[in-house]
């Protein structure tokens, strides 16, 4: 259950439809005149034909309307009928399904519940959420990963962010995170922590401090800031595309220097952000390979990180499922 992405709102351009599977069912995206975005099952409630597949987007002036390519039906961003082009009258009897939709850090969320329920949090913003006062023109623009059909679960990329063990492991960096806030009593989540580097002889170095704060908003959307070493801002989303398979989307923006609009500032933060993408892809193999333990065997100092996360992720399945 949560807010999850579906595609990048440059995908889905004023009359476009996109197509996508999710959870299973096949969607589709269309945006109205307006700039609205909807999202709704793909198959046309008449006689089935998938609206991904020719259908088209229907200027009308009580609101825009996503037309079937079969028979012409018309269904509005609420997924009701609205014309039928050869009766007088729509069915009103017959509806589409359709999905909360929210549109953010130039991102198409939809929201998803088993039982249909309504959202109970928002999207995190990658920028407004951290109260800093910054925004997207203090950055260079989005560098983007995205990775269709990974085998791995959502839980296993937000659980990195309490896992300080693997950044020694994995991204081969010498760095020793000390978490100084976990804050897990709703659904949107905070883990901080600050970064300090090891020396030769394993001994910390102070003169490079480093933190990240990290916001996530249920499992399917988490956002960082990280200040010191490198200014940049990360989205992790990750999306189940069926019972075991999820698209993966990162997303990383580079602070720039104030003043300095040089070539070569832009290309050393063209650098930076690949490099942030290649530890991120690091991170990707391993889970793709992973096998989920429920009883994991953690050592004394990974008690508190992990039990608390998993504790917190419980809420986001309905009773009827559980990760196996």
């Amino acid at each position: 259950t949560g807010w999850f992405q579906v595609a990048w709102s440059a995908e889905v351009g004023p009359g476009q439809v996109h197509r996508m599977t999710y959870f299973g069912r096949d969607l589709v995206a269309w945006r109205a005149r307006s700039g609205r975005v909807c999202v709704m099952d793909a198959y046309c409630e008449h006689l089935g034909a998938h609206l991904g597949y020719g259908g088209h987007v229907e200027a009308r002036e009580d609101g825009d309307a996503i037309a079937c390519p079969f028979h012409g039906w018309q269904w509005d961003a609420e997924g009701r009928n609205v014309a039928i082009p050869y009766e007088p009258r729509p069915n009103p009897g017959r509806r589409m399904r359709t999905y909360p939709v929210t549109e953010r850090n130039e991102s198409i969320y939809i929201w998803h519940d088993l039982y249909r329920g309504e959202p109970t949090f928002d999207v995190p913003d990658l920028f407004a959420d951290f109260g800093d006062g910054s925004s997207a023109a203090d950055y260079y623009p989005q560098m983007r990963l995205h990775r269709s059909g990974v085998r791995l679960h959502p839980q296993y990329v937000l659980e990195n962010g309490v896992d300080f063990a693997h950044f020694k492991f994995v991204h081969k960096t010498p760095i020793v995170p000390l978490f100084t806030r976990h804050d897990f009593t709703g659904p949107v989540s905070y883990v901080d922590f600050t970064i300090t580097f090891e020396g030769q002889d394993g001994q910390s170095v102070d003169d490079v401090k480093s933190g990240v704060q990290a916001i996530n908003g249920g499992l399917g959307v988490a956002v960082t800031k990280s200040w010191g070493m490198v200014d940049n801002r990360t989205i992790s989303a990750i999306t189940p595309v069926d019972d075991r398979t999820c698209d993966v989307r990162f997303t990383v923006c580079i602070g720039r220097r104030p003043g300095d609009d040089s070539a070569k500032a832009a290309a050393k933060a063209a650098d930076f952000g690949q490099m942030v993408i290649d530890q991120f892809e690091a991170d990707i193999e391993i889970w793709s390979h992973q096998r989920y333990r429920a009883t994991p065997a953690l050592a004394p100092s990974e008690q508190s990180g992990f039990t608390a996360f998993r504790n917190w992720a419980a809420q986001f399945y309905p009773e009827s499922t559980s990760l196996s």
